[in-house]
């Protein structure tokens, strides 16, 4: 049995509960560690209160459920894939050394598989959408190719994750709609600086690691600045959540959960130490709670009261 991955948690449920010869298949997809699917589901789950809350009602649940199932799927595939691409690089790195490929616990002809199957499956959702959400779909495929080399030609890999991360903004809204405003576009912009905070936390973890392969990140070339930079990443993402809120004409009862959002953020710049992984990643973590605040202040702005 394998060590635990140290970004896991020591009893997460994968090696707690799941047959011994599907834990390297589950660890590929992440999903022992289920932050990073509660990152790229909640832009699309926001989107979806957005445009119901603009059109006076409550997310469709059935809409909500293919979004959770889908982002689930394609950030399983977006890890395999990314694991195929840095191979080399995480066998060098602590944190990332016992991840299924470079552990050889699954060839890279099996990791390709995998990949093709859950985006397989997520293809086959998306074709439950209109038009416009297909190609925004498909289009997203882009980003998340491009995603594993941007840490070799660029300081700034993290912002490319927010474009990547946050396309849901625009694919749910177009779910939901079939169209794309822009109430959309600014909650999609909100989302890439809310990302570029959080993954700038998350990457303090690896900043030895990074330093000594030669792997490039905001974290490394922000050094001591960083806490300052997330902060101010995090003003822009409230800023614009709120001009989100403004644009679509939402009711008062926004106002409450996005200011606790807006606390939130600004808690976790307060805490970040560029010396503390351990810290790093559980701020990282708190980013599902972030998310789901706003998504419930979206959701909450459907009532406008007295019309």
């Amino acid at each position: 049995m394998t060590a635990p991955l140290p970004d896991a948690a020591p009893a997460n449920w994968v090696d707690r509960h799941a047959p011994a010869a599907l834990r390297p298949w589950l660890k590929l997809g992440r999903f022992d560690r289920p932050t990073g699917i509660w990152l790229l589901m909640l832009p699309g789950w926001q989107a979806l209160a957005l445009a119901a809350a603009m059109q006076g009602r409550l997310p469709d649940p059935w809409l909500l459920g293919a979004f959770f199932v889908g982002a689930s799927l394609m950030r399983a595939a977006g890890c395999a894939y990314n694991d195929i691409v840095d191979r080399d690089f995480d066998a060098n790195v602590a944190r990332t050394a016992m991840r299924p490929i470079p552990a050889g616990q699954i060839s890279v002809k099996q990791a390709w598989a995998f990949v093709a199957g859950c985006s397989a499956i997520s293809f086959a959702i998306l074709l439950t959408f209109p038009p416009l959400a297909i190609a925004l779909g498909v289009g997203s495929l882009a980003l998340v190719a491009a995603y594993p080399f941007m840490k070799r030609i660029t300081w700034w890999p993290q912002a490319w994750l927010g474009l990547t991360f946050n396309w849901g903004a625009l694919l749910g809204f177009a779910a939901a709609t079939g169209t794309l405003q822009a109430p959309a576009l600014l909650l999609y912009a909100s989302g890439i600086f809310w990302t570029l905070g959080y993954d700038t936390i998350y990457a303090v973890q690896d900043l030895e690691d990074d330093a000594l392969a030669g792997v490039k990140s905001s974290a490394r070339r922000l050094g001591g600045a960083a806490p300052k930079a997330v902060l101010g990443f995090y003003v822009l993402a409230f800023v614009l959540a709120l001009a989100t809120a403004w644009f679509a004409k939402l009711g008062p009862l926004f106002v409450p959960p996005v200011a606790l959002f807006g606390i939130h953020l600004s808690r976790q710049a307060q805490k970040l130490d560029i010396r503390d992984g351990t810290g790093a990643l559980a701020l990282f973590k708190s980013n599902s709670l972030a998310g789901l605040l706003l998504f419930l202040a979206l959701a909450a702005g459907v009532w406008r009261g007295g019309s």
